[in-house]
């Protein structure tokens, strides 16, 4: 892959695009918001089907009770906030609600990451991944951009099942291409090479793009795996990309634990074990800084990753 982007695109105007689109071919997909409208990436389509889109209130565990009894009328209710609120607050009704059930509920999680920046740890979302992806029934998508976060609404709403997608706020580098697939439980790799394979997700996977390029003008080969889909995981690339290189590391902008590194592990543990290293949010909270000063502080960029990286390789 050559390494090049199109401009910077928050991946919450992909959501946004994703769901007009999707709306137009559904008659029967509903909004539901919880008074931030604008801020997840909902207005356009409240604006163009105003009959079908409902602001709760500063009340996520009441929105996702509603979208649950939505799905039952055979509708495809989709409920988004800030991640912080809408995958952890509401931790109980997803569980029982909507994931015991197996209903037809779609939840958007905005704002994700410590990249929101000056809101501050108590909207970073760093455990929303941890949180859900033990829950039975629940799909769980982690776009690396705009084009791939419209892709996952479209894959979300043609699922039959609960999906979380987790998408951020601030413009990131838009460089997948339209023409790629986006399959739920599959993965995309961009570059190919036998010395480490770096695993990221969501807006890290950019930064290991960097990485990558820095770590090739010094002989080190990497290939490079963007996990889109974290529940169901692509274990067959896991895998295969792991017996080619024999070390990997992770790259999440979330807690190290829980997330990917986890997802990861606990894959490579059952399939093929090797030395992995992980680059994410260290079992801390965050704090208020501009989004790239709290990303560097925090080690969740390209630097960390290839740090990372040299630190793995010693152990192959």
């Amino acid at each position: 892959m050559k390494l090049k982007h199109r401009g910077f695109i928050s991946t919450r105007e992909g959501f946004s695009k994703g769901i007009l689109q999707m709306a137009h071919n559904h008659p029967n997909l509903i909004g539901i918001g919880s008074d931030i409208t604008t801020s997840v990436g909902m207005d356009k389509f409240a604006k163009a089907f105003p009959e079908r889109f409902y602001s709760l209130g500063i009340a996520e565990q009441n929105a996702i009770t509603v979208a649950a009894g939505m799905a039952l009328c055979n509708k495809i209710p989709f409920v988004a906030s800030y991640a912080t609120f809408i995958a952890m607050r509401t931790l109980d009704q997803i569980r029982v609600s909507v994931c015991y059930n197996n209903l037809n509920v779609k939840i958007g999680g905005a704002h994700a990451g410590i990249s929101v920046g000056p809101d501050g740890a108590t909207h970073q979302a760093l455990e929303d991944i941890a949180a859900l992806r033990a829950l039975p029934n629940m799909t769980i998508l982690s776009p690396a951009d705009a084009t791939q976060t419209e892709k996952a609404v479209k894959a979300a709403v043609e699922h039959n099942g609960p999906v979380y997608i987790r998408y951020g706020r601030e413009p990131m580098p838009d460089f997948t291409y339209s023409d790629e697939n986006f399959n739920i439980g599959k993965s995309h790799i961009y570059s190919e090479g036998k010395d480490c394979v770096i695993f990221a997700t969501g807006h890290l996977v950019w930064e290991a793009l960097l990485a990558n390029e820095h770590l090739k003008n010094n002989g080190i080969h990497c290939t490079v795996v963007n996990v889109y889909s974290l529940k169901p995981i692509d274990i067959e690339t896991i895998e295969s990309t792991a017996r080619l290189c024999k070390c990997a590391v992770t790259a999440e902008e979330h807690q190290i634990t829980g997330g990917l590194f986890s997802a990861i592990s606990e894959t490579l543990a059952t399939h093929y074990p090797i030395p992995i290293e992980p680059v994410g949010m260290n079992n801390s909270f965050g704090e208020s800084g501009k989004p790239q000063e709290l990303m560097s502080k925090y080690k969740m960029n390209a630097e960390a990753i290839v740090e990372a990286v040299i630190k793995v390789l010693k152990k192959k």
